[in-house]
């Protein structure tokens, strides 16, 4: 099973790299406006997607000027927001974005696309990069399919846009 799954994750992580590449790179230079400027970036992750909300804070190497989100931090045209979601549907996500839209702050929104959505977080967000996890990677004897990895999948996601912000950054930097 193991090879199974690593085969399909690569195989995902593959199609990330070959239609989501400009996202990502767009999604860098968004956050690196409030890198390079006096706002923040702050990174929530709902439900499972913490998980990259703690890398982006705890992790080896700290996203730059990263903060967690909560709904008492006072948040400025300087900043930027970087949302995770399983989901480009998901209610609670959807709040904070249309929060984020009266308010005229730029987002990046990073999630799985679903169907047919007239609210979603596809068309709010200013970037959207697709995790393109429709249903589990490995099939089981019944046809049935399980394995869904979000949260690894947008982990990925999130090293692309960061390195991708890092390299701004730098070109910035040695601009000056």
């Amino acid at each position: 099973m193991l090879k199974i799954f690593s085969t399909q994750i690569s195989g995902l992580f593959k199609k990330m790299i070959e239609n989501e590449a400009f996202e990502m790179e767009d999604a860098g230079r968004l956050l690196a406006q409030a890198v390079v400027g006096d706002g923040s970036v702050f990174i929530h992750g709902f439900g499972e997607m913490q998980g990259v909300t703690a890398e982006a804070l705890h992790g080896e190497e700290p996203f730059p000027k990263a903060k967690s989100y909560d709904l008492s931090e006072t948040i400025s045209k300087e900043d930027r927001f970087l949302i995770f979601s399983r989901h480009s549907d998901d209610s609670k996500a959807l709040m904070l974005a249309k929060q984020l839209k009266e308010k005229d702050i730029p987002f990046v929104a990073v999630s799985t696309s679903v169907s047919s959505e007239e609210d979603s977080l596809l068309e709010l967000a200013d970037v959207h990069i697709d995790l393109r996890i429709q249903r589990g990677l490995i099939p089981d004897e019944t046809g049935n399919r399980y394995g869904f990895p979000t949260l690894l999948t947008a982990l990925f996601a999130y090293h692309g846009i960061k390195f991708t912000l890092e390299e701004i950054i730098k070109e910035y930097e040695d601009e000056e």
